[in-house]
């Protein structure tokens, strides 16, 4: 039983590689970023993962504080949001888009609220030599959102990250 839990443990280590980040361009009024990694988590599973804000997204990256009050509707129109202290509910994007492999969002996250005529999110998460590859793709556009290319990038390289453990974590545990 213990080699087999070993031999367990060595796939999943190889399949829950490490995530790759790209600013893929970059102008004075736009950006995209790329982000990519693996996870042993079954295509089925990848939507239910992304909509459990509460367990991967960093509460230091919502107005509350706590990643608890996030929420996301996964139906079309649905909301990515954020229910304040005061009951108002704070909405930070939309769903526009969900069908096997693909999930399509309007995304203008934080200070780009204000910035971005354009902030699109784009997940997709095909098969890849039998592994699950997820992929963020964040297209920004609008006056003078080139400046804030790497602070983005590094804000959604964290939650992709965190994003991609989480899905490890649940493969891990069976789910």
């Amino acid at each position: 039983m213990r080699p087999l839990m070993i031999a367990a443990a060595a796939l999943f280590a190889a399949v829950a590689g490490p995530a790759a980040a790209e600013i893929v361009s970059r102008s004075e009024n736009a950006f995209t970023l790329k982000f990519t990694g693996r996870t042993a988590l079954g295509p089925a599973g990848v939507p239910t993962a992304l909509s459990q804000l509460p367990l991967w997204w960093d509460p230091a990256h919502s107005y509350s504080g706590d990643a608890t009050n996030l929420s996301l509707d996964l139906s079309p129109g649905g909301c990515w949001c954020e229910k304040l202290e005061d009951g108002t509910d704070f909405d930070h994007g939309r769903t526009l888009s969900v069908v096997p492999g693909e999930m399509r969002f309007h995304a203008p996250f934080g200070p780009l609220r204000s910035m971005a005529t354009k902030a699109d999110l784009v997940v997709t998460y095909p098969l890849v030599d039998g592994v699950v590859t997820p992929t963020w793709t964040f297209v920004v556009e609008g006056p003078g959102v080139g400046a804030m290319a790497d602070p983005v990038d590094a804000v959604m390289a964290g939650g992709f990250s965190r994003w991609i453990g989480h899905m490890n974590g649940l493969a891990g545990a069976g789910g």
